[in-house]
C-alpha cells in the first residue's frame, strides 16, 4: 500500500480495500467488496445504508472486534490488519469506547458500576468529576445505584454512552446509539456526542440509519453492496433524506 495513504495527523482512521465474506461456497454473502473510508480526528462521523450494506460489519472491523479477508485498517496509527488479537484488546481496552445496540451492561453491577468498569479493568481510576458531568448531560445521575434490570431501555442506553465516553477514548464507535431512546433523549444524546467531538477531540462514528441522528454529524458516508458509494460533509437531515430516496431509486432502475 503506497505510504501517501496512511493516516496524517488529522486522520484518526484510515480504512482502504476492505474485503470480509462470511460462510463459503454457495451460502457465502460478501459483506465488504473493497471498502474505502477515512474518519478525521475530532469529528462524529455517521455511516449510513440499506440493510445488508456492509456499515456494521465495516464498523466491527475499523474498531478492531473483527478481522477482514483483505484490506488495510489503520486506527490511531496502529495497523490492525497486522496486530493479533491480544494487541487488537489492548489497543480498544486504551483507546476506543463501544456503544451497542443491546447495551451489554452487567446484570449484577448497578449503573455506576457498569459505568466504571472498563477503567477498573484497564487498572485506572474513573474520573469523578467526568463521569458526574456526563451522568449529568445524560439525565442518569439520579439512576446510578440502580441495576439494568430496574432502568427503562433508554435509560439502559444512556449507561451505555456514560461507559464508552468514561475512560476519554480517542475513539467511540456507537450503533444505532438512539435506537431505544425517545425522541428528546435522542437529541440530547446526539448533541452530547457532538459537542465530545468538537469540545474534546474525540472521534466518533456512528451507524445508523436515521436522517435526523445523521444531520447531528460532520460527515455522512453511505453504504451499498459492500463499498462507500457516496458521502458529504456538514450533512442536514433534509440532505440526507434526499440522497437515501436518490439511492433508492436508482437501485430500483438497476433491479428493473
Amino acid at each position: 500500500m503506497n505510504t501517501t495513504t496512511m493516516p496524517r495527523g488529522d486522520t484518526m482512521i484510515v480504512a482502504r480495500g476492505l474485503v470480509k465474506t462470511y460462510g463459503t461456497g454457495t451460502a457465502a454473502v460478501q459483506a465488504l467488496a473493497g471498502a474505502d473510508l477515512d474518519v478525521a480526528t475530532g469529528r462524529f462521523a455517521a455511516i449510513m445504508g440499506p440493510s445488508g450494506s456492509g456499515k456494521s460489519t465495516m464498523m466491527h472491523a475499523m474498531a478492531g472486534l473483527d478481522t477482514v479477508d483483505a484490506g488495510v485498517i489503520r486506527l490511531a496509527g496502529a495497523d490492525l490488519t497486522t496486530m493479533t488479537e491480544r494487541q487488537r484488546t489492548l489497543l480498544r481496552r486504551t483507546t476506543v469506547g463501544f456503544v451497542f445496540q443491546s447495551f451489554s451492561l452487567v446484570p449484577a453491577l448497578t449503573a455506576r458500576e457498569n459505568i466504571e468498569l472498563p477503567l477498573r479493568l484497564a487498572g485506572m481510576r474513573p474520573d469523578g468529576e467526568w463521569v458526574d458531568a456526563i451522568t449529568h448531560t445524560l439525565g442518569i445521575r439520579d439512576r446510578l445505584t440502580h441495576r439494568p434490570s430496574e432502568l427503562s431501555g433508554g435509560q439502559q442506553q444512556r449507561v451505555a454512552m456514560a461507559r464508552a465516553l468514561a475512560a476519554r477514548p480517542e475513539v467511540v464507535f456507537a450503533d444505532e446509539p438512539t435506537g431505544a431512546l425517545d425522541s428528546r433523549s435522542g437529541h440530547a444524546l446526539l448533541a452530547f456526542l457532538r459537542d465530545a467531538a468538537h469540545e474534546y477531540g474525540q472521534t466518533i462514528v456512528m451507524v445508523t440509519h436515521d436522517p435526523v441522528a445523521a444531520g447531528y454529524a460532520d460527515r455522512v458516508d453511505f453504504l451499498a453492496d459492500g463499498r462507500v458509494v457516496d458521502g458529504f460533509d456538514d450533512p442536514t437531515a433534509t440532505d440526507v433524506l434526499d440522497r437515501m430516496a436518490r439511492f433508492d431509486d436508482r437501485r430500483q432502475e438497476v433491479a428493473a
